[in-house]
């Protein structure tokens, strides 16, 4: 592949592997635990990184990558500015999508759902556990504003670190996300564009119902 070749002709055939019925999990989030298992033991780049999409007021969606902080039955958490555009679009909206796209596995992993903001609790104990520069940062950051120049932005988080020294505390406008998830896909990439895909989607009983969708 070469940037003088017409983009429209840069071509890649998907061999790496297969996602029958027979070898998928019966619970989505414990396919997902698996594929994401074999994304970390392939040291794909960023294992814990996600596509982020999120609808506003003017029902314009809006993508952004963030890091997946934990995964368990009640969903998929990560954290971010409350105050951010996705923040104010989910305040609005609370439905969104997730992306996981580990190119190495030629695998990619959708899931939708409602989102809810998780404890405060939760959301202190992580942000105490993130590296010190890293929370003076949160709180520097009025995330999605416009802000006066890079300087302006280094020189308020060297303020803040000055005087909030080695123990700030969370912001208020800062924590954390989870996702309730009522519907995945898993998506595997496979020769000529003829792909498997199984959604997992959840009935009226609360049960996890698998279908295979044409590529």
């Amino acid at each position: 592949m070469s940037t003088s070749t017409p983009i429209a002709d840069w071509r890649k055939n998907y061999e790496r592997g297969e996602l029958l019925e027979s070898n998928a999990h019966a619970d989505p989030l414990k396919q997902f635990e698996i594929w994401l298992q074999d994304a970390v033991n392939a040291q794909c780049p960023e294992p814990n990184a996600m596509t982020l999409a999120t609808v506003g007021s003017d029902v314009r969606p809006s993508t952004r990558i963030v890091l997946i902080k934990g995964f368990d039955q009640r969903g998929i958490t990560w954290f971010t500015s409350y105050g951010s555009r996705k923040g104010s679009e989910l305040a609005g909206n609370p439905f969104a999508a997730l992306q996981f796209h580990w190119v190495e596995l030629e695998r990619t992993v959708r899931i939708e759902g409602r989102v809810e903001k998780i404890s405060g609790e939760e959301s202190d104990a992580y942000f105490q556990s993130r590296p010190l520069a890293s929370r003076i940062s949160a709180i520097a950051s009025p995330q999605s504003q416009p802000v006066e120049s890079r300087q302006w932005l280094d020189a308020r988080a060297a303020q803040l670190a000055a005087d909030l020294g080695d123990c700030p505390q969370r912001p208020s406008d800062w924590g954390g996300y989870r996702l309730v998830p009522d519907r995945w896909q898993f998506w595997q990439g496979r020769r000529n564009r003829l792909h498997d895909r199984l959604a997992y989607e959840l009935d009226q009983g609360g049960v996890w119902a698998i279908s295979r969708l044409a590529p």
